[in-house]
């Protein structure tokens, strides 16, 4: 899929929370001493005073301040998340507001689990490219659910990214194309008034993330008349390292091109901010001229595939926090009791 007009991201920024839990504290709660070791040390965790919303704003804050875009441009905000702290209520709007982007703008939340974020990137691209509104700003952002004990707990971080999309002219990278895969796959699911959310297990892998990731990725390629090798990046969602490793490989990725955008071993999977967590951190450091494959992944289940193209403007709208700035500063809690007080999971009543 291609836009009437070339468009690209004009600013981005991310957003990680400070805290940061041990998994072995989780394993000493739940596992056996025999168990094996969790595949993330540790994960992100909000602070009492944060949710979907504040890290939004920071996020949003940093991409605006990089693209030195009028906010009177802004025509659309879209927020991907499956955490929003109101059940009816859009996190949009608050958003909107606390950016001071309101009352002239689409504001809207998306959900479609982990792909949320990438979602709403589509919809950026769509609204600019069509030449409906001038910029569109995209975020992904969550923070973790998952059943204490269940498998989730061991991998689910908070945290994620925001992109603000404008015509290419003005743009950090372009978007040569993008594509989006859709099936019905009940991998992941979260009923109404249910505190947690479930997954079918067995699913996850095949037929969810590996059937969808790749054939995004492989119709994006033959879409753009690409290889593997013509990408001095490449970010996909990450659930775990090992489902990264191993798409990568089928599609012919090498690590050197992954490793930058594969922050999940440093604070577990943000959903719907993961794979836009691994885009800003390759943003981070790349170079103009370079191209970055992009490809999320969401249960129920779909993926987005993005071709993007470095330009010469990136440089100069680096500053601000970096994705590894936010990994760098982490501070963990006081073992598994704390981390369940700050998630709410302990429910007097």
């Amino acid at each position: 899929m291609r836009p009437n007009r070339e468009v690209g991201i004009a600013g981005y920024g991310a957003y990680v929370p400070r805290l940061r839990v041990r998994t072995a504290d989780i394993s000493n709660a739940w596992r056996s001493r025999s168990a094996a070791a969790p595949a993330v040390a540790e994960k992100s965790v909000p602070g009492p005073d944060e949710d979907v919303v504040t890290m939004a704003i920071e996020a949003a804050r940093t991409a605006l301040d990089r693209a030195g875009t009028d906010l009177d441009d802004i025509g659309a905000v879209w927020v991907g998340t499956e955490s929003k702290p109101y059940a009816v209520k859009p996190s949009a709007t608050i958003v909107a507001e606390a950016l001071g982007i309101t009352p002239n703008v689409v504001a809207a939340d998306m959900e479609f689990a982990c792909k949320a974020g990438s979602e709403a990137m589509q919809a950026a691209v769509a609204f600019v490219g069509s030449g409906m509104v001038e910029a569109a700003l995209a975020i992904g952002m969550d923070t973790a659910q998952s059943k204490p004990g269940d498998a989730l707990e061991y991998t689910a971080g908070c945290g994620g990214a925001a992109y603000l999309f404008c015509e290419a002219s003005k743009a950090i990278a372009v978007v040569e194309a993008s594509i989006s895969h859709v099936t019905d796959t009940p991998d992941f699911f979260r009923r109404e008034a249910a505190h947690y959310p479930e997954h079918g297990s067995r699913f996850t892998g095949e037929p969810s993330y590996f059937r969808h990731t790749l054939a995004a990725s492989r119709k994006l390629l033959a879409e753009v008349g690409l290889k593997a090798k013509d990408f001095a990046h490449a970010v996909f969602h990450q659930p775990v390292p090992k489902f990264v490793e191993k798409a990568a490989a089928e599609l012919g990725f090498t690590r050197e091109q992954y490793k930058t955008g594969l922050v999940a071993p440093r604070m577990g999977n943000a959903y719907a901010g993961s794979s836009l967590l691994g885009l800003a951190a390759v943003l981070d450091v790349a170079m103009p001229g370079e191209r970055i494959f992009f490809c999320s992944y969401g249960s129920g289940a779909g993926s987005d595939a993005f071709c993007f193209r470095v330009t010469e403007r990136i440089a100069e709208r680096r500053r601000g926090a970096t994705v590894l700035n936010y990994l760098d500063r982490r501070r963990v809690v006081d073992g598994y009791g704390q981390y369940l007080r700050l998630r709410g999971k302990i429910r007097r009543a």
